[in-house]
């Protein structure tokens, strides 16, 4: 006989039913959601007309502390590099001269020169020419402005007693007038007392010839203080030249371990385009200072090495550097030979000028440091544009080698964007 089911079977098969309807209810809901998406889900919700969509962002104390002491942070630090900028520039020229001068070091050292009198040795090689520089040329300068005072004043009042300008195959009528217009101009620009300051100034500048050195260190912005920085700056980089093994391992070791490759390969391509640089723009001084004096002993022009070699020393200069090195060579033309002299000389320095921006310019510094004259340019403006910081001299001729290392890092960033 069958047993009859009891009232727990049967409601134990109606929750397994309805276990069942459920799955299947939520299989459907599932596919309907699949197929039609809800229209609510698919568009944003609009709140009602006058209310306004308002952000909440929560910050916690700890996140306030913490960017309120890195903005502390951050000005403290830009405060304390403002007021050791002095100190800083001192030290990042001793970096610079010490990296520009390696090469040569090391030369020295392959002759088995020690590289503490390696050092010694370039000191006072640059030095020994500087100061033959500033004491032989600030006396020529002072007397051949004197002769050009006395030149001017002679041929001023010569004209001035008996006015007359008489050009060849000019008629006699344009003559009269071109001796009433430089007789009235000569009246009244006061030529000659023009002609008596640049006298009085050359007079003053022969009194102070005898120290020379110092009336210079006076121009470069006190003696003391300039012959403090330069001494601090030739110590610092001395013992940056002992010791560069050591700074060079001190800067790798604060280094993580993953970016000591990089500082090796942008260390190592800093140094080769400084010590390029600097090849280069010796490599061109000599070729201009060799120039310069060829052409001077040609057209018997007195002190011609003296003149060669401030030529050479300007050349550190971009661009205006030759310009500094024609003045002088022209006032003592102008005072010696007369006015037609004077624009020869200054017409051979221009042509000397061109045949270094055509010929050695490309040759040397363009293969040296593989920078555009519109880079250069740009550079010069920014070592001239923070006259409190730098002395705007200082800034030019710093302003080839910063921005040629400043491409080695452009060049990274730009390799980098490509490859993202």
């Amino acid at each position: 006989m069958a047993k009859k089911p009891s009232p727990a079977d049967s409601f134990k098969s109606i929750q397994i039913l309805s276990a069942k309807a459920q799955s299947l209810w939520t299989k459907a809901k599932e596919r309907m959601h699949a197929t039609h998406p809800a229209p609510d889900a698919a568009e944003p919700v609009t709140p009602p007309a006058g209310r306004k969509n308002v952000m909440k962002i929560e910050i916690s104390a700890v996140t306030a502390a913490k960017v309120t002491c890195t903005i502390i942070l951050v000005l403290s630090v830009a405060w304390l590099l403002i007021a050791i900028r002095d100190s800083l520039l001192i030290l990042f020229l001793s970096f610079f001269i010490a990296i520009v001068i390696d090469y040569n070091v090391r030369w020295l050292e392959r002759w088995n020169v020690p590289r503490s009198i390696a050092v010694w040795l370039i000191y006072l090689v640059f030095l020994s020419v500087i100061v033959f520089l500033i004491a032989s040329l600030i006396p020529i300068v002072a007397a051949q402005l004197q002769e050009l005072a006395r030149y001017i004043n002679n041929q001023a009042d010569s004209f001035l007693i008996n006015p007359n300008v008489h050009l060849p195959f000019v008629p006699e009528t344009v003559n009269g007038r071109l001796t009433d217009i430089v007789q009235n101009t000569l009246q009244n620009l006061g030529i000659k007392d023009r002609a008596s300051a640049l006298l009085q100034f050359g007079q003053k500048l022969s009194t102070v010839a005898e120290s020379s050195i110092g009336y210079a260190a006076q121009l470069a912005g006190g003696v003391f203080g300039f012959f403090v920085n330069l001494i601090l700056i030739l110590f610092l980089s001395f013992f940056i030249q002992l010791e560069r093994e050591k700074i060079i391992d001190f800067f790798r070791s604060i280094l993580p371990a993953d970016y000591r490759s990089y500082f090796d390969n942008k260390a190592d391509a800093i140094y080769q385009k400084m010590s390029q640089w600097f090849r280069g723009q010796l490599i061109l001084c000599i070729s201009i200072g060799v120039l310069v004096f060829i052409a001077l002993k040609i057209l018997g022009m007195p002190y011609a090495l003296t003149l060669a070699l401030l030529a050479a020393f300007t050349e550190f200069i971009p661009y205006a550097g030759p310009i500094f090195g024609a003045i002088p060579a022209v006032i003592i033309a102008f005072s010696q030979f007369g006015f037609v002299w004077g624009l020869v000389v200054a017409g051979v320095y221009y042509v000397i000028q061109l045949c270094e921006n055509n010929i050695l310019v490309p040759l040397i510094m363009k293969h040296a440091v593989g920078l555009s004259p519109i880079s250069i340019m740009f550079g010069m403006l920014v070592g001239v544009s923070f006259p409190s910081v730098i002395h705007p001299v200082i800034g030019i001729i710093l302003a080839v080698p910063a921005t040629a290392v400043l491409t080695i890092f452009v060049h990274d960033f730009y390799v980098l964007r490509r490859r993202k």
